[in-house]
């Protein structure tokens, strides 16, 4: 993870973007950092398997989606909504306010209740 690849605001494609938010993991970590706080990976919790986990993390970053930092062997993540307000005004918020509408991605959730 050292050293990952986040692209820049004027290259997020709306493609990549639509793709990554359309599987209900990677939605529901969305909905999770949709309040701006970033999140320890190890917080996170999905019904898949820890490996698939990483993956639907960085198909997330590689989207542009969020962004991941290291600290030591922790990983963090946060939901880059600045940036994707800037690139595609509004499309977060809708999908946002769709997925709450429709509860999708409901099944990933955090664990424990200590702040990250």
């Amino acid at each position: 993870m050292r050293n990952a690849h986040h692209p820049e605001t004027a290259d997020l494609s709306l493609e990549e973007v639509l793709t990554a938010l359309g599987d209900p993991v990677r939605l529901g970590l969305v909905r999770l950092l949709a309040d701006g706080r970033e999140r320890g990976w190890g917080r996170l919790s999905a019904p898949v398997a820890k490996s698939t986990l990483s993956h639907h993390l960085r198909v997330l970053r590689d989207a542009g989606i969020t962004r991941t930092r290291q600290e030591g062997t922790r990983c963090f993540v946060v939901l880059r909504r600045g940036d994707l307000d800037a690139r595609f005004p509004g499309l977060l918020a809708a999908v946002l306010e769709a997925a709450e509408t429709h509860d999708a991605g409901a099944a990933v959730s955090l664990r424990g209740t200590d702040p990250d």
